[in-house]
């Protein structure tokens, strides 16, 4: 009876430790989470032109409705899913059609094909509250939705917002850098050319548009440290002039670009008509022969980084050529 009392207590004891052993193996692996199992998936609150938006992860199907924005998109290596119909055209400017390959067609800027954007089940859309307000919560109902303020001056401040919103800050920081690089060796290449008063105006049919310095344009060359005529040197975007005005684009160099579209010459009609006419004569920038046509989509329409880079080094060629 002792004997087997001992065989019992023995095997008690036994069965004791292995419910404990067995326990804290269990625990061990509660401790530790699946090889598959999902993390959370990271958020971020993105503040903008409409107020916040909370977005999960980093996008990978983004619908973009500004021609500025998608230049965004393609400097941080992203191309979207959907994108509105660039102003010149067709559909893309000349400058992006390559690396836009695929990517549909969602109407323009400022009639959107909101159906269209619903179907390519965008996780994120990127506009701009001056274009598109009064669809943003339509938009929003589609799809996390991020709104800039305006477009021309603002490409600098709008690429960034872009570049949050798309989870690609770092990215982002390096684009504006290498920009500002561009920018500062082009200033030390053109020197006291600098100095030299530059006039800006956009042509249209029948209409010619003095361009001051709150325009994607004006910005670009006040980066460069360009001066700009006494009559042109206005915290404005624009105004329209009429021909007996025209000493307002006097200055020493002139640039211009002309708003022709889908066949129409209109513009360049008039472009002609202001250029030949004894008023344009008289201007200093004309004698000197400092008068120049440029493209409207680098220089205008596009308004993005890449339209940017491409100013600058146009600027920069068109100087080699211009003395002081």
């Amino acid at each position: 009876m002792l004997k087997k009392g001992k065989m019992s207590l023995s095997l008690l004891l036994l069965m004791v430790v292995s419910l404990l052993v067995s326990a804290c193996g269990n625990d061990g692996a509660a401790s530790k989470p699946e090889a598959n199992q999902p993390q959370a998936e990271q958020t971020m609150t993105v503040t903008h032109a409409m107020g916040e938006t909370i977005i999960k992860g980093t996008p990978q199907r983004i619908v973009v409705l500004t021609n500025q924005g998608t230049e965004s998109l393609l400097a941080l290596g992203i191309k979207p899913v959907g994108a509105v119909k660039s102003w010149i055209g067709e559909p893309w400017f000349d400058h992006i059609k390559d690396q836009m390959s695929g990517v549909e067609v969602v109407g323009d800027e400022v009639q959107p094909n909101i159906e269209l954007i619903a179907s390519l089940k965008p996780d994120l859309i990127l506009g701009t509250k001056v274009r598109q307000e009064k669809i943003y919560a339509q938009l929003s109902s589609i799809a996390p939705t991020v709104f800039t303020e305006n477009l021309g001056d603002s490409m600098i401040e709008n690429f960034e917002l872009y570049a949050r919103a798309v989870n690609k800050e770092e990215e982002g920081a390096k684009v504006i850098a290498d920009f500002n690089k561009l920018i500062e060796d082009t200033k030390a290449k053109l020197g006291d050319k600098t100095k030299m008063e530059i006039s800006l105006a956009r042509i249209q049919p029948n209409k010619v548009r003095v361009y001051y310095k709150q325009n994607f344009a004006g910005v670009i060359l006040d980066k460069l440290g360009f001066a700009r005529p006494k009559a042109q040197d206005q915290e404005k975007f624009s105004e329209d002039i009429a021909k007996e005005q025209m000493n307002v684009l006097d200055g020493d160099v002139f640039f211009y670009f002309a708003s022709d579209r889908d066949g129409d010459t209109g513009a360049t009609k008039t472009a002609t008509e202001w250029l030949s006419d004894p008023l344009a004569k008289n201007l200093k920038v004309t004698q000197k022969g400092h008068t120049y046509q440029v493209d409207e989509a680098i220089w205008n329409t596009a308004g993005g980084i890449e339209a940017a880079k491409l100013m600058v080094k146009d600027i920069e060629k068109r100087f080699a050529d211009i003395s002081l």
